[in-house]
Parts: structure tokens; C-alpha cells; sequence
């Protein structure tokens, strides 16, 4: 047996255990593909994360990100939640204010800010561009959405295979209940997004506590003939920014709200410098210990 450093971070929730945890394993250089992705499927979290050396001169690390079924070359909250529990554990970034992380869709930049919350810039798309007809009919079916419930369509993958959908509004993504056995493609990813139509601005405080927010959305997974609803996803948020503000359809700062329907209370800040889309929130580690394998 090999004991490492683990950390469970909890990501996009100011308040405790109302965000998306993920799994960090620290100095994993040394264990096997099957290793990671036989833990990741135990941990049964959406994501769990395996911190090792960079490869890259650039890079302050090199992550892999697995989910209970296969690897990922990018996820959102994974890289903050990693990132902070790199920081934690004394990770000294190259330059100050600045990580660089280093995972299969390449060098991803992160700017901690003067609270320590993280942001990532958002990768660019691989995917993007118009839905076909077939794909789209096959959503709208499983989502029970009528056709003028969607105003706008788009693939906005950046790793993880995001299809976005635009709904007419926030109550009608939270109203959405998928139809597992009309989700019958293996491969669909599907994000929903809709505007709060309420005169809330960010950092107002909503009935509970939890902050108000811009938008509501809502990340759909089809897995093993279920459907599984990500509690908060920064890869679709980062995905649907990319889409939107350059597009005209979402401002250049905006906060969306995710994992309502799940008991979250997720808080996703976007912002646009003209030039990088930034993607962040708190990340807060939340268990500190050891993993054997």
C-alpha cells in the first residue's frame, strides 16, 4: 500500500456543502490509468482529480480529471477545486496571483483574486456552431420542452460535450424534468440556461441567504439509461459564455445560480475582459486526510 495526501473541496457555494465537491488525490505521478479511474468510479462524485508534475515548463501542475466512467480532458469545477487544494497543501504558484494548469486540452490559466477565489479562462470551444435538426428533436423530446420554449441552440463543448440551450426564462429550466427513457443517447450532454426576469442584481441576498443571480442554469448528463443532473458546472458556464457574450445575448458580467432544483445554492461569477472569458467562485476545502491504494 502507497498512501497520498487527499482533499475534498467543496466549489461555487459560498455557504458550506451547497456547492459541487470534487475529490483531490495530491502527487498522483505514480499511479496507473486503471488506479485513477477505478478510485474515481469508487469516490462516485462527479468528478475526482489526480494533482501530478507538470510536463509543460509553463505549467505550476499537471491535473487529470476522471468521472465515475471515463476521463476528461477539461471540467470547471475539478480546476478550481484543485487548485485550491494545491494552494492549500503549499503549492507556490510561478507568478504571484496566477496559476497555470496543465490537462489534456492544454495550459489552463486561473487568476486568484484578493479574497483567494479562483477563476479559470475559459478554453476555447472544440465544438460549436448550429445543433441538427435530429439531435435537437431528440432533447426537446427528452426534456419535454415545446419548440418555442427554446430561443437558442448551440454545441458549446469544451471537453466534456456540452449541447447549450437557451429556455425562455429561469423558471422554465427549473421546471424542466427530464424523461430518462427518452434519453436515449449515451453521448448527450445538455446544458439550460434562462434569465431571472426579477429586478435582482448580483451580490443582493435572495430568501435563504444564498446571493441572487442573473441566470439559472442546469446541466443534464445521460449515464447508464438515468439521468444525472450536475449540481454546478463550470465547463457549461464557461461554454455558455463563450457562446453568449461575444453574441450579444448575456452582458460581459453576469452570475448564475445552479443546482436549485439539487438543494445547492451553486454561484457562478462570469465576467468578459474583452479578451479572456473568466470563470470562477469560493472553492473551500472541506476534508483533509489520506488514500491508500
Amino acid at each position: 500500500m502507497t498512501t497520498f495526501k487527499f482533499s475534498q473541496v467543496d466549489v461555487f457555494s459560498a455557504t458550506p456543502h451547497r456547492g459541487n465537491p470534487v475529490a483531490v488525490v495530491h502527487d498522483a505521478d505514480s499511479l496507473t490509468q486503471e488506479q485513477k479511474s477505478r478510485f474515481a468510479n469508487w469516490t462516485n462524485l462527479s468528478e475526482t482529480t489526480f494533482l501530478q508534475a507538470p510536463t509543460d515548463p509553463a505549467a505550476d501542475y499537471k491535473l487529470q480529471i476522471f468521472t465515475p466512467d471515463e476521463e476528461l480532458p477539461f471540467a470547471g469545477h475539478p480546476t478550481l477545486g484543485s487548485a485550491r487544494a494545491w494552494l492549500d497543501a503549499g503549492g507556490q504558484p510561478r507568478t504571484a496571483g496566477e496559476l497555470v494548469q496543465e490537462c489534456e486540452i492544454g495550459l489552463v490559466t486561473l487568476l486568484i483574486d484578493d479574497d483567494g477565489d479562483l477563476a479559470f479562462a475559459a478554453p476555447a470551444l472544440i465544438r460549436s456552431g448550429e445543433v441538427d435538426s435530429a439531435t435537437l428533436a431528440t432533447a426537446r423530446a427528452a426534456l419535454g420542452l415545446a419548440p418555442g420554449q427554446i430561443q437558442a441552440a448551440q454545441w458549446v463543448d469544451n471537453g466534456p460535450g456540452w449541447l447549450g440551450l437557451v429556455l425562455q426564462d429561469a423558471q422554465t429550466v427549473l421546471d424542466v424534468t427530464p424523461d430518462s427513457a427518452l434519453f436515449t443517447r449515451e453521448d448527450l450532454r445538455i446544458g439550460l440556461l434562462g434569465a431571472h426576469t426579477s429586478d435582482a442584481r448580483p451580490g443582493q441576498e435572495a430568501a435563504g441567504g444564498a446571493a441572487r443571480a442573473d441566470v439559472e442554469v442546469r446541466a443534464l448528463i445521460s449515464m447508464g439509461g438515468t439521468v444525472r443532473e450536475d449540481p454546478v458546472t463550470g465547463s457549461l458556464n464557461a461554454g455558455f459564455a463563450t457562446w453568449l457574450i461575444p453574441a450579444g445575448r448575456a452582458p460581459e458580467e453576469y452570475v448564475a445560480a445552479q443546482g436549485t432544483v439539487l438543494g445547492r445554492e451553486g454561484r457562478v461569477q462570469v465576467r468578459s475582459d474583452g479578451e479572456d472569458i473568466w470563470v470562477g467562485g469560493p472553492a473551500r476545502v472541506t476534508i483533509h486526510g489520506t488514500v491508500e491504494f
